[in-house]
């Protein structure tokens, strides 16, 4: 533990993860509250929302993870930082003469830009952070990103009911910049030159082909976009559940995405603890299925306290998944093809989240709110069955 804290890498990262978390979440809320009010609290105006965030991780993130693995990871994820502040410094330009649908596009950029630099960080981390650290790296890293996920929505919340959209963007656009700085103090990267014949085509190509060869990411691949079309389903859904189930107020949302935050602190401290010792396919297993039950129990619930609990379970399982999970995947995947592998797995879940988050608000006028979720649930089960076909056990045996 000592030695990763000593770790320059490892350091920066963090940060600048701490950093960028800050500035997204008080995008995420001033985003939300503005287009509810904007539109008359329209569901499939706030679905929009979510297809405007993740369709750009849809189209990008293949060709993003196999540029990443061409270019230079430490200037990708400097360029990308200071793009994204000039970007939203644009489009908050574009706000301030009044055309309000600008909004949209700030969710854009960050998606679209974050397809370069999150590969980029990954392959620092093959890189600098010693194999048998890394669980513990990214649960560390995870977890402080938690402490943000529980506090960001409160800091968004205040800060757009106290100041409005154009000073939550102006956040945003300091937080990337000073995430750019930051990222300056990154070691240096020298990376192998590609064979002369080597284009982007064809490494692209053989991304795929080493995913097709490996049963282990197909099957991640599956359970992926599995999960990504069931939570992408009610996940512009949240703040209808508070209101119409709960019978709250649309701004006490931030409490609930506190809770969750508070559930991913304490699955990442756990994924700390226990990673090296945890059987990856029954993590998996096990938090598939208990994230379909969450979702009936939510769904089903008019009782704050057993939303609010739930809300805090989800997120420490979903939190100690993503972890055992993603260190999995560093252990077993070749550092020359991390971008790839990332470039391809993601698109597939981010369909899925996309046609979900496309549909959700027509399935909530048409079916209603409860058997939307009921349906979402069913669909996060079915991926249940894919992994248990997963064959590594254990993550210090992940590569056999």
């Amino acid at each position: 533990m000592n030695q990763l804290f000593r770790n320059r890498v490892f350091l920066i990262i963090a940060s600048v993860d701490l950093i960028q978390q800050m500035g997204i979440w008080v995008r995420n809320m001033a985003l939300l509250f503005y287009v509810m009010e904007q539109t008359g609290n329209d569901p499939v105006a706030v679905s929009l929302l979510t297809v405007f965030e993740y369709l750009p991780i849809f189209v990008f993130s293949l060709i993003g993870g196999t540029l990443a693995d061409r270019w230079n990871p430490k200037w990708t994820m400097i360029i990308g930082d200071a793009l994204s502040a000039v970007s939203v410094a644009v489009i908050l330009a574009l706000i301030a003469t009044g055309w309000w649908q600008a909004v949209f596009a700030a969710t854009v950029v960050s998606a679209v830009i974050s397809q370069f630099s999150q590969p980029s960080s990954a392959i620092m981390f093959k890189r600098h952070v010693p194999e048998e650290q890394v669980p513990t790296a990214i649960g560390m890293t995870q977890s402080l990103s938690s402490l943000f996920v529980i506090v960001g929505p409160m800091i968004g919340t205040a800060i757009y009911g106290w100041l409005g959209v154009n000073t939550s963007l102006v956040i945003l656009v300091i937080a990337f910049a000073f995430a750019a700085l930051v990222q300056l103090a990154l070691p240096a990267y020298t990376r192998e030159k590609p064979p002369e014949e080597s284009s982007v085509w064809n490494e692209l190509v053989m991304g795929l082909r080493y995913v097709g060869g490996q049963r282990n990411l197909l099957l991640i691949t599956g359970v992926f976009a599995l999960i990504g079309l069931g939570s992408g389903l009610i996940q512009p859904l949240d703040v209808f559940l508070i209101t119409e189930r709960l019978d709250l107020d649309k701004e006490d949302l931030q409490w609930f995405y506190a809770l969750a935050g508070l559930g991913m602190l304490v699955g990442g401290g756990l994924a700390t603890v226990f990673g090296q010792k945890a059987n990856a396919r029954t993590v998996v297993v096990a938090a598939v299925i208990f994230l379909a039950v969450s979702i009936v129990v939510e769904a089903l619930s008019v009782w704050v306290p057993v939303t609010a609990a739930m809300r805090f379970l989800v997120g420490g399982a979903v939190a100690f998944m993503q972890i055992i999970l993603s260190s999995a995947l560093i252990s077993i995947v070749a550092e020359a093809y991390i971008g790839r592998v990332n470039g391809t797995i993601m698109p597939v879940m981010m369909a899925g989240i996309l046609i979900g988050s496309g549909l959700s608000g027509i399935f909530m006028k048409s079916i209603d709110l409860v058997p939307t979720y009921v349906l979402s649930a069913v669909i996060v089960f079915l991926a249940a069955p894919l992994a248990l076909r997963m064959r590594f056990e254990r993550l210090s045996e992940a590569k056999q």
